[in-house]
């Protein structure tokens, strides 16, 4: 069935529309600057409860919780999470580059304060592989690591304190920044590390993860490379070394991984039947701990082993500030990358589940959570993968599941942590690996990447390529730049097309891509699909410029036919006795185009509708494109313009060379009014021709 649609109205200027249906001035109603300030400082009741829910999150959601319906998924999420941060914590507190303990450290005060001020509800908080590797680089080059070092020497006890000194202190910039950038409203700047830098980052860093648990899984000693190139330096000092590979660790990280990879294999592929994963993380560290305490594995095949885990908390101090300025640089990269991973998680289970969560706020959640932790000798802490998306297949439903991991956590750290003692490096090296499963996934968007955009295709294997080639941040630094790259390249090479209009209709449309819409005779109507700034505005000329046929031989030959003509008509008006008062020809533009070939372009119609802004490049632009098309008798005409753009246009002067009635609110406004106009020439033409 069809129908059809007939639309009768007047033709609208953008004056015209204005008068008609635009907002009165108000400025007598606008509250000056002092007593907005004045208003907002105010102080009531009302706005102090706004602003701590809104600033404390769990005094919002928490009166609001359903005790019945979400506390059994709460209690039973929150624990199997608990039970993966232990042996996760402890295992990339390797890649951080530091003692274990401390890893259980940041499984626990961040959970606690993301609980209190986070707004993603099914976001789990603490250790991330990507971040433990960029903080443990950073470690590396403030303290690097002595080849020979005791581990039960008063040195080596030095040599842990000076290395956690630096990671809280890159914990404690990290939470600053955020906190920063939250009193800023910076929250969007997450959104310059696109989906496929993200992706690529992550997938990326699982190589250097890998790559840098290759010495602890074969048992060899050897010194961590930090800067450019580091994964092939690895990899050339691991196959340099493996001859001296320690046998005993090297059985127990084949047997470690035969039993992890199946299992985890299981728990993905059955994860909708599982009621809860298979912990088998914790029972792998167990079952390792207790044989290596039984057969005293330690001291026979001298394989490493965790060593002292003290039992209970840390006592709080300043991390070492006076890294700061050494440290600022790469706590930047750092920041933003755990930032924008959160915010991603979040969003991508608030979607699922229907609710939306704050970026802003996220940054204050976050940048409490690193800067309060940061005192308790911990490392930076993120949202993760891994453990968000157990907390959420598990059936959490709040931020209260956070509280039950804890309650995990804290059991470990004050009764359990010191039997861990025996715990072989190899397994968490092996946990380490496993737990990348998911990153080493990313791979699979790639066909999908390929098919829906090329740029985004390239911008992924780019970043990808720098991050494993280079290092982490500042492969991810290029990758971003090359990312902006393309979103300017692509502003740059805006299309501009020419529109024919659809028979009967008031469709206007590309006549590259619609055959059957046809060019309006003597209109010339061009569309530019981007903004038109400092950046383009070469192409736009140049694109106008081809269109058109502006060229300076073609402007300067019609320059002297105007004159001609000109000099023609004045000659004849002052023969006629009425005097030039009567003369039919209202402008020298009207006089020049009753002289104009049939067919030739009369008028030019710019389309402004994918025009979002223009610089002040882009308006004086359009005002040489005004005076060159005066030049050649050919009136310019403006449609669809948005209010900034129009707004910018008329500040640079652009009334000055065209008729501020030349703007319409719609392509088909603007060609019925040039076909009126051209009616009525004609018709003056052939009454006075006749006279």
């Amino acid at each position: 069935m069809s129908a059809s649609v007939a639309v009768y109205r007047n033709i609208y200027t953008e004056d015209r529309f204005k008068q008609a249906y635009g907002t009165e001035n108000q400025s007598r109603g606008r509250v000056r600057l002092r007593d907005r300030l004045a208003q907002i400082c105010r102080c009531s009741r009302v706005k102090c409860v706004h602003l701590l829910k809104k600033r404390v999150p769990i005094c919002n959601w928490l009166p609001k919780y359903k005790l019945r319906k979400w506390i059994l998924g709460d209690i039973v999420a929150g624990l199997t999470v608990g039970i993966v941060h232990i042996p996760q914590g402890m295992a990339f507190a390797l890649l951080t580059s530091v003692a274990p303990v401390y890893g259980l450290y940041t499984s626990f005060f961040p959970v606690v304060l993301y609980m209190l001020f986070g707004t993603g509800h099914h976001v789990s908080t603490g250790t991330f592989a990507v971040l433990s590797l960029m903080t443990g680089s950073v470690v590396e080059q403030m303290v690097p690591t002595p080849l020979a070092l005791n581990t039960s020497s008063p040195e080596a006890a030095e040599f842990e304190a000076q290395r956690i000194g630096v990671a809280s202190a890159v914990a404690f910039l990290s939470g600053i920044m955020m906190l920063c950038m939250c009193g800023l409203q910076l929250g969007f700047l997450s959104t310059y590390l696109s989906e496929p830098i993200v992706k690529a980052f992550i997938s990326a860093a699982a190589f250097h993860v890998t790559v840098s648990q290759l010495q602890s899984m074969l048992g060899l000693r050897l010194p961590r490379f930090t800067g450019a190139f580091s994964l092939f330096k690895t990899l050339v000092s691991v196959l340099v070394n493996l001859p001296h590979t320690n046998l005993a660790e090297l059985v127990i990280s084949l047997l470690c991984l035969a039993v992890l990879v199946p299992v985890k294999e299981v728990n993905s592929r059955f994860r909708e039947r599982l009621r809860t994963p298979i912990p088998v993380e914790i029972i792998t560290v167990i079952i390792a701990t207790g044989i290596t305490y039984a057969s005293s594995l330690d001291s026979k095949y001298d394989i490493q082993i965790v060593g002292h885990i003290p039992a209970g908390f840390p006592e709080p101090g300043l991390p070492a500030l006076e890294m700061v300025p050494e440290i600022a640089g790469d706590t930047v990269a750092i920041t933003l990358v755990g930032y924008a991973v959160s915010v991603s998680l979040a969003m991508i289970y608030a979607d699922k589940h229907g609710y939306s969560i704050d970026p802003n706020q996220e940054l204050l959640a976050h940048g409490i959570s690193n800067t309060v932790s940061s005192l308790f000798t911990c490392f930076p802490s993120s949202a993760t993968l891994a453990t968000t998306n157990i907390l959420d297949s598990a059936g959490g439903y709040t931020q209260l599941a956070g509280l039950f991991t804890c309650l995990v956590v804290l059991i470990v750290l004050l009764l359990i942590g010191p039997l861990f003692y025996f715990l072989p490096k190899a397994v968490l090296a092996c946990i380490n690996v496993t737990s990348l499963r998911q990153m080493f996934l990313l791979f699979q968007d790639l066909p999908d990447l390929w098919r829906i955009s090329k740029i985004d295709f390239m911008v992924w294997l780019v970043t990808w390529l720098l991050v494993v080639v280079l290092n982490v941040d500042m492969g991810l630094a290029i990758g971003v730049v090359f990312s902006m790259m393309t979103v300017i390249c692509r502003t740059q090479r805006a299309s501009c097309s020419v529109l024919g209009r659809a028979a009967n209709t008031e469709i206007y449309r590309s006549i590259d891509n619609h055959n059957k819409c046809y060019e309006v005779p003597g209109v010339k109507i061009l569309t530019y699909n981007g903004p038109i700034y400092y950046g383009n505005r070469s192409f736009f000329k140049a694109d106008i410029t081809r269109l058109l046929g502006l060229t300076p031989e073609r402007i300067r030959s019609r320059e002297k036919a105007m004159k001609a003509i000109e000099k023609r008509a004045s000659e004849a008006i002052s023969t006629v006795e009425q005097g030039v008062a009567d003369s039919p020809f209202s402008s020298k533009n009207d006089l020049f185009r009753s002289e104009m070939v049939e067919g030739e372009v009369q008028a030019v119609l710019i389309d402004c509708s994918s025009v979002i802004f223009v610089d002040v490049a882009g308006a004086r632009l359009f005002v040489q494109l005004c005076m060159e098309c005066q030049k050649v008798g050919v009136q310019v005409y403006l449609a669809n313009c948005n209010v900034s753009v129009l707004k910018i246009l008329t500040s640079s002067g652009l009334m000055n060379y065209m008729n501020p009635q030349h703007i319409f609110v719609t392509i088909h406004d603007a060609v019925v009014y040039i076909q009126q106009q051209r009616e009525n020439l004609q018709r003056t033409t052939q009454l006075y021709g006749c006279d």
